[in-house]
């Protein structure tokens, strides 16, 4: 009976659905005594850019969420915040899977619909619908989206109005900027813990560290736009 709810969970990820997932009572009830706090356990996602097709490849033998299952009041999915990880949604899951959070961490269900709906379109330099779209048209869309911020079309215009910030200093909801070929020419959105969410030419909208080689060897700086 225990494994049911991970097999559904697990199906749920990477179907990319939304609905709220409910542990059963028999799931763990040493854990409930305990009450432990429950994490993901990623060691077997070693790779930096997360792909559809990377993250089923790396799905672990063992079950990748812990056994232990808090007990604490349900929440709705629109209020990440206070659920424990019995009422936590499929989607939430899956984001804490890619970034090696905690579950309950995940608080911004607009901003991770956003990314969601989003997931692997592919890029398009000039392109900003969903047959194709380019870094900054994207970083646009999930400021204008999620924030109600709006910004210009390009990467160097961003950059250019940002109040300029360190990497020390990023925040969920600011721009990360590159010089992937000269100047400021890419720009992806931060989420946190050295995530950032962005549309690469080789992935499409994908997250990728700031710790991977690549990014940290071309990143300039931050930017915060306010309203």
């Amino acid at each position: 009976m225990k494994n049911l709810f991970f097999v559904a969970v697990a199906i749920g990820i990477f179907s990319g659905t939304s609905i709220t997932a409910k542990a059963q009572a028999s799931v763990n009830l040493e854990s409930l005594a305990n009450k432990t706090k429950p994490k993901i356990s990623l060691h077997f996602i070693e790779s930096i850019e997360i792909t559809p097709e990377k993250i089923s490849d790396n799905l672990p033998a063992e079950n990748a969420i812990e056994k232990n299952v808090a007990s604490k009041p349900a929440a709705t999915v629109t209020n990440y915040g206070a659920a424990s990880i019995e009422f936590c949604s499929l989607m939430q899951f899956k984001y804490a899977m890619i970034m090696n959070r905690e579950v309950e961490t995940f608080t911004n269900a607009p901003l991770y619909n956003f990314i969601d709906q989003w997931w692997a379109i592919p890029y398009h330099y000039g392109g900003s619908d969903k047959k194709g779209i380019d870094c900054s048209a994207f970083t646009g869309k999930i400021l204008s989206s999620v924030y109600g911020i709006g910004v210009p079309r390009t990467a160097a215009e961003q950059y250019k109005i940002s109040e300029k910030i360190s990497r020390e200093e990023l925040a969920e909801g600011d721009l990360v900027f590159f010089n992937t070929r000269g100047g400021v020419s890419h720009v992806g959105f931060y989420l946190g813990d050295n995530y950032f969410v962005h549309s690469s030419v080789a992935y499409g909208v994908t997250i990728s560290s700031l710790t991977d080689d690549y990014y940290s060897r071309k990143f300039i700086g931050g930017g915060r736009v306010c309203k």
